[in-house]
């Protein structure tokens, strides 16, 4: 039933929400903005802005959380930079980007992403190194609570957000089935942060058609219609500097040329400094491409403020 009727949710609705959201929460930009604006300000906790997601979002390794990006308290701006590798059993993915935080209250971010199919390619009938290349565009917006300092209440932090993707080689992906090489994912992420226990939990609702994030296109021929996918995040902190955790994301399955299989991470992320981090993990992607077992490990490394 849920899915029916996210399948009845047209893009024009999808983003005239967005807009009521986002237009609701202007005034509160406009009003931090007439403060006076203090540029990496730095006054949230040691790892309590997250890592980068492999989508340029702040998160987790492969899901988004509700967290701003940066370190910026409600007065100021923050931003971050990384690089992310993941060496799959066939297949290289590397992104980079960037993400701005303002006043603790909105995100926005950019990333490229490259898909290389290394020597699989040539068996795929693309050619060995063949590679997709990929643009998403961020927006995330805090609706309520805060992670860090609403302790004593049991609201999480909520925020919502959309990411606007578009991939190379549209022919190759009409090709497979797919029915865009461009779409848009809507998202509502909610983070709870325990601090006496060190435990930050999240999880993530996810309007999407996007195959294999989008590497191969939006939505396919057995289905075109958006789907909710859920994303779900554990992270224990050993100490403020040192977390470990585990993440589990569900796909979407349209396309009949091949299936596509959840997700799952387990992580391990070291906050050297508030200005710099690196994440390790090893991730299974499952099937990408008709080719199964695709797992492997996972580095990003963060600089910010």
């Amino acid at each position: 039933m849920v899915r029916d009727l996210m399948g009845r949710l047209t893009m024009k609705r999808c983003l005239w929400l967005c807009a009521v959201i986002l237009a609701g929460l202007a005034g509160q930009v406009r009003h931090a903005a007439a403060q006076e604006v203090r540029l990496f300000d730095s006054g949230k906790l040691l790892a309590t802005s997250g890592v980068t997601d492999i989508e340029g979002a702040g998160g987790g390794g492969i899901s988004t959380w509700a967290l701003i990006t940066g370190y910026e308290t409600r007065d100021g701006i923050g931003a971050n930079a990384h690089y992310t590798y993941a060496g799959l059993s066939n297949f290289d993915v590397n992104t980079t980007g960037a993400s701005v935080g303002l006043y603790n209250r909105v995100e926005v971010s950019f990333n490229h992403l490259w898909f290389d199919t290394g020597s699989t390619g040539k068996a795929l009938g693309l050619g060995s190194g063949f590679t997709f290349e990929q643009d998403v565009v961020g927006v995330k917006v805090r609706l309520l609570g805060d992670a860090v300092y609403d302790q004593d209440s049991w609201i999480p932090q909520v925020s919502a957000g959309l990411q606007y993707k578009t991939t190379d080689h549209a022919n190759i992906l009409k090709a497979i089935g797919a029915k865009d090489h461009e779409g848009v994912d809507f998202y509502l992420a909610a983070s709870r942060l325990f601090l006496d226990e060190s435990v930050l939990v999240n999880g993530t609702l996810r309007l999407t058609k996007a195959n294999q994030l989008g590497i191969l296109g939006f939505g396919g021929d057995t289905n075109n219609s958006y789907q909710p996918e859920f994303e779900g995040s554990v992270a224990y902190l050993f100490s403020k500097r040192f977390a470990v955790g585990g993440e589990y994301r569900t796909k979407p399955s349209n396309l009949s040329f091949t299936k596509e299989d959840d997700w799952k991470s387990r992580f391990a992320a070291y906050f050297i400094t508030k200005n710099a981090s690196v994440t390790l993990a090893y991730v299974n992607l499952g099937t990408i491409a008709t080719i199964k077992n695709q797992q492997g490990v996972y580095v990003s490394a963060q600089v910010g403020f």
